[in-house]
């Protein structure tokens, strides 16, 4: 079952993961073509490698993808989250599922 994990990342975690799945939740700031510019919820940019026929139309959405590198993401789905989201509240829900306290949870 471990294998099908996809931790929750924010902009300072994803470097850890890199070649692996994971999921983003994120603002969108700009999207042009198959690349889109992202906040994290821990307030760091990232780039996002767009799914072909994805429209990014609300601005907070969770993007399931494959860390290329500390700061890419290549989009396999994407899931919109609507208008309004406390990315605080997301960014401490990520630093959560990464506290040692909770690994054998996992």
């Amino acid at each position: 079952m471990a294998e099908h994990v996809s931790p929750r990342v924010n902009a300072a975690r994803l470097g850890d993961f890199i070649g692996r799945t994971v999921r983003l939740t994120c603002k969108v700031v700009r999207s042009q073509g198959e690349t889109a510019i992202v906040q994290a919820p821990d307030g760091g940019e990232l780039s996002v490698r767009v799914a072909r026929d994805v429209s990014l139309a609300v601005p907070y959405i969770e993007i399931i993808g494959t860390v290329v590198d500390a700061a890419t993401v290549k989009m396999l789905a994407c899931i919109d989250l609507g208008d309004e989201l406390d990315m605080d509240l997301v960014n401490d829900a990520v630093e959560l599922w990464h506290d040692p306290r909770f690994a054998n949870i996992i």
